[in-house]
């Protein structure tokens, strides 16, 4: 949803990895931005007329053969231009300087001392010393005319530097890592000192917008249809669009089978009787789970399901008179990823297709949560009223218990995992620990062991505790659970569990683990 009146900041990127975070810091700063590929058309880039310019670092070098250079009248724009990285280099050759390969490569912590507290540097005083994130094999030689030196390094003479008349500016080093330690500091002059911006945007103020929007677009005949999973990203969709258009809104949930102890009846609760959501509860278990009958590879699970998703959420929607709109919880990164300068190199998993389920079903995408992060969504969400407990519910995936239930899904197996899963997720709130977590649960392995309960003897499946901690989902980090918090987990699973007689905890990081098993 787009506002005339929006402040915005435009980020072009290069192939960086972390042109993600810049994103998230500048919007940290209450100021909104976009990420587009370094390849957008320039007429595209004016008429979005952006109040500054920032170019991502790339894994390129700007002199290599092929290097990605975007458009150089960017800089005739009139406009502040900030490069970090790559973005650094690119400035510096395209207005006059120079950039060669640099005799040793830099990677990691380092010192810059600031030289002319001015500009993005507007925030630091003369000679102080600044702990930065370095991630560069080239280097600059030689500035452009007009411009000056405001910080080096050990390593790096044009470490930072700009052109104040112009309001252009280069950093060699990364102010977007947590590794930066000040790196906000920086952002925020170069936001507010050098372009004069001011800090108004935040989901909050961004609801009324996007409802507003909503109810322009949609007729006062037409109708949407929602499938609402009980997630976070879907569930705020819901209550926005409601909001919006009310009884015209149909959400659609389906009960797949392998979903988490207590969801169904849960989601029911929240939307239809407190929300007063058009809600339409599917019960089609045996429909997913005579689909999944002998099948254990997981990516032939993930397919399987969304394939008997689709055919039962066409059914449904088909029934919905007058329905013209499909609303999706599509988020930023999603967006972001399906217009990336470079996309991933390999696919990991099957992932849901941005916009994906319309081509088949003839029906106008609505994303009204396609601007926002994670937390951003679930700050809309509190000024929505929502409850926080389905706000901070942790991430939970698509294919559900499905790829937790390794080797064959069976009913039995799953009434297992569930109820394990739902002693994990317990003993994670009752120690106060499940909304540092990003995610906690459970993983039934097809691998027997020979236990003994009370005087019998027992040969019963293995059950894996997760637990990891992330920002985004793409690195995770072990979380290390208290023993005592550990050893409750355990002991409840074997004694209260039938099914099965070990308990281990998986110490595994992303990378090289991913954080589902499957």
């Amino acid at each position: 949803m787009k506002s005339e009146k929006r402040e915005l900041v435009l980020i072009l990127d290069f192939g960086s990895q972390y042109t993600q975070l810049i994103a998230r810091r500048i919007r940290e700063q209450r100021v909104y931005c976009e990420i587009h590929p370094c390849t957008l058309p320039i007429e595209k880039v004016r008429a979005m007329a952006p109040r500054a310019v920032i170019l991502s670092g790339g894994p390129s070098s700007t002199y290599d053969e092929g290097a990605p250079l975007g458009d150089p009248r960017v800089f005739d724009l009139g406009v502040p231009v900030l490069g970090i990285c790559y973005g650094s280099n690119l400035i510096a050759q395209s207005l006059g300087g120079k950039v060669e390969h640099a005799p040793a490569r830099e990677y990691g912590a380092a010192r810059v001392v600031v030289e002319r507290p001015e500009g993005i540097f507007h925030r630091f005083s003369k000679r102080e010393t600044l702990d930065v994130w370095m991630s560069h094999g080239d280097r600059i030689v030689a500035l452009p005319p007009g411009f000056t030196t405001i910080g080096v390094s050990g390593n790096t003479a044009f470490c930072a530097f700009g052109n104040v008349e112009r309001k252009v500016y280069g950093l060699q080093f990364h102010p977007e890592v947590v590794h930066t330690p000040r790196g906000s500091d920086i952002l925020a002059s170069f936001l507010f000192d050098v372009t004069g911006l001011s800090p108004t945007w935040t989901p909050g103020s961004w609801t009324d917008e996007a409802i507003a929007a909503i109810r322009d677009r949609v007729g006062p005949d037409e109708h949407a249809v929602c499938g609402l999973s009980g997630g976070v990203d879907s569930s705020v969709a819901a209550v926005l669009c409601h909001k919006a258009i009310g009884d015209r809104l149909t959400c659609i949930f389906v009960d797949n089978g392998v979903l988490r102890e207590g969801e169904v009846e849960q989601v029911v609760a929240t939307f239809r009787e407190n929300f007063h959501l058009n809600l339409i509860a599917v019960d089609e278990k045996k429909r997913f789970l005579d689909a999944l009958r002998g099948v254990t590879d997981p990516e032939q699970k993930r397919k399987i399901i969304g394939k008997v998703f689709i055919d039962v959420f066409e059914e449904q929607a088909a029934k919905v008179k007058g329905a013209r709109y499909l609303v999706q919880g599509t988020l930023y990164p999603d967006v972001i990823e399906s217009v990336s300068f470079k996309g991933p190199s390999a696919v990991i998993k099957s992932h849901h297709n941005v916009g994906g389920l319309p081509e088949r079903m003839k029906l106008e995408l609505i994303e009204p949560l396609r601007e926002l992060f994670k937390d951003e969504v679930r700050a809309a969400g509190q000024t929505l009223g929502m409850p926080h407990d389905l706000l901070f519910r942790q991430p939970f995936p698509g294919p559900g218990l499905a790829i937790r239930c390794l080797g064959e899904v069976t009913p039995e197996r799953l009434e297992v995992l569930r109820a394990a899963d739902s002693i994990v997720t317990s003993e994670i709130q009752k120690a106060d620990l499940y909304e540092t977590i990003w995610q906690s649960f459970c993983v039934l392995l097809p691998v027997r062991s020979v236990g003994v309960m009370g005087d019998g003897r027992t040969y019963e499946e293995t059950c894996a505790v997760r637990a990891v901690r992330s920002v985004d989902g793409m690195t995770a980090d072990w979380v290390p659970l208290p023993y005592d918090l550990l050893a409750r987990i355990s002991n409840r699973i074997v004694n209260e569990v039938r099914g099965i007689n070990r308990v281990v905890y998986d110490i595994s990081s992303k990378p090289p683990a991913t954080i589902e098993w499957e």
